[in-house]
């Protein structure tokens, strides 16, 4: 099952090679304005905000995760497939907002399943996740070869194929608890709301900063790089950069946490978000953008490990909720408003936006100051 695990990543991250460096550069061709992108992203991860956390709360009520991941990707595949028949704007809101509802809770699901897999080996959970991040290099790599040849509309077909195989992957998928109803596993409401103390609130806020910060990354670096003159094989160069910098944390994910404390690694992640975004704004030459780039190490891998072994050690052990809420604070209400805000302020202000990044990451590590962890290094 850790194969397949790895083998789930790998295909997940490898459509994500594809959108986050491409889908909005594919917009920007199309004659979007940063509004409209602003828009098309912010209503992407505006579902990651409820629908991860209300599919969670049915996957635990009635014991049916593999269920709904497997309608969830099926369902996904199929919507994506009408973007083959427009290019106009409120179409593709509209195809993109029905599509949303299925495929926001992916990642939150492939999280719940890795913790349950690797069972007491849930700090090497880098090792699994890491195939997401080859995956991820080796194609934003190829892609930005590919559109130095080929038109942008090359991108929704290739985005449908690999959502189709992780459609077929989905099938192979087998969990315990989708195996043994366990009565015990069923969630009531209050114990949702109890989920919500005041120290795991407090870190689903700064973490939510930590997105925010992204938020102008994620939507608009690949626009921003162009606009400085890089052609699409850097461009696709500078992302799988970011991405060979997490490799060793994730390979060494299990000496990591076991040496330093989750609060310190955090920290240090909070640290490095604020640097890499003043960076970025500063940067004009691309020796200056890689090193930005290789900052995605912290910036990303350490404290998206962090999160997840933090917020599995505050859920009830064998549901997907606590994932789903963490994945929706951050990946969804956080990266919503980075989105919303870039496309506002981006037209106007262009590379500014990351100056303002590097603030919100500044106030999110003196937030993550006040949380108190464990001592222990396992905290």
């Amino acid at each position: 099952m850790k194969f397949l695990l790895g083998t789930q990543y790998f295909v997940y991250f490898a459509v994500r090679g594809i959108v986050l460096p491409f889908f909005n550069l594919f917009c920007h061709h199309l004659g979007f304005s940063g509004f409209q992108i602003g828009i098309l992203s912010s209503i992407q991860t505006a579902a990651v905000m409820i629908f991860p956390i209300l599919w969670a709360m049915a996957a635990d009520r009635f014991n049916a995760r593999k269920p709904i991941f497997v309608i969830c990707t099926v369902m996904a595949s199929a919507l994506w497939s009408l973007l083959f028949f427009t290019d106009k704007f409120l179409p593709i809101l509209l195809i993109l907002s029905i599509y949303s509802v299925f495929y926001a809770p992916l990642i939150a699901f492939l999280e719940a399943f890795a913790m349950e897999i690797l069972g007491k080996d849930k700090k090497k959970y880098g090792k699994s996740r890491v195939w997401g991040t080859i995956s991820f290099i080796i194609v934003s790599l190829i892609m930005g070869k590919i559109l130095s040849i080929y038109s942008t509309t090359i991108i929704i077909p290739l985005i449908f194929a690999g959502m189709v195989v992780q459609s077929f992957l989905s099938l192979k998928l087998s969990v315990k608890s989708d195996k043994t109803y366990s009565p015990a596993i069923r969630q009531s409401w209050s114990d949702f709301k109890a989920f919500f103390s005041f120290k795991t609130s407090l870190f689903l806020f700064a973490a939510f900063l930590m997105l925010v910060s992204h938020g102008a990354y994620y939507g608009f670096f690949s626009i921003y790089l162009e606009s400085l003159g890089f052609s699409t094989n850097f461009i696709g160069f500078a992302w799988a950069v970011a991405s060979i910098a997490e490799i060793a944390v994730m390979v060494y994910s299990n000496k990591i946490f076991s040496k330093f404390s989750l609060k310190t690694v955090l920290i240090i992640s909070f640290v490095a978000a604020c640097l890499r975004w003043l960076l970025l704004f500063t940067a004009t030459i691309a020796p200056m953008i890689l090193i930005s780039q290789l900052l995605h190490a912290f910036t990303y891998a350490s404290f998206h490990i962090a999160s997840i072994l933090a917020i599995d050690k505050l859920s009830p052990e064998g549901t997907t909720f606590g994932q789903a809420v963490n994945n929706a604070v951050t990946y969804g209400a956080g990266i919503m408003t980075g989105f919303l805000l870039g496309g506002i302020f981006y037209d106007n202000f262009q590379g500014y936006i990351f100056l303002a990044s590097s603030v919100v990451a500044l106030a999110g590590g003196i937030i993550i100051l006040y949380v108190k962890f464990d001592n222990s290094h396992s905290s």
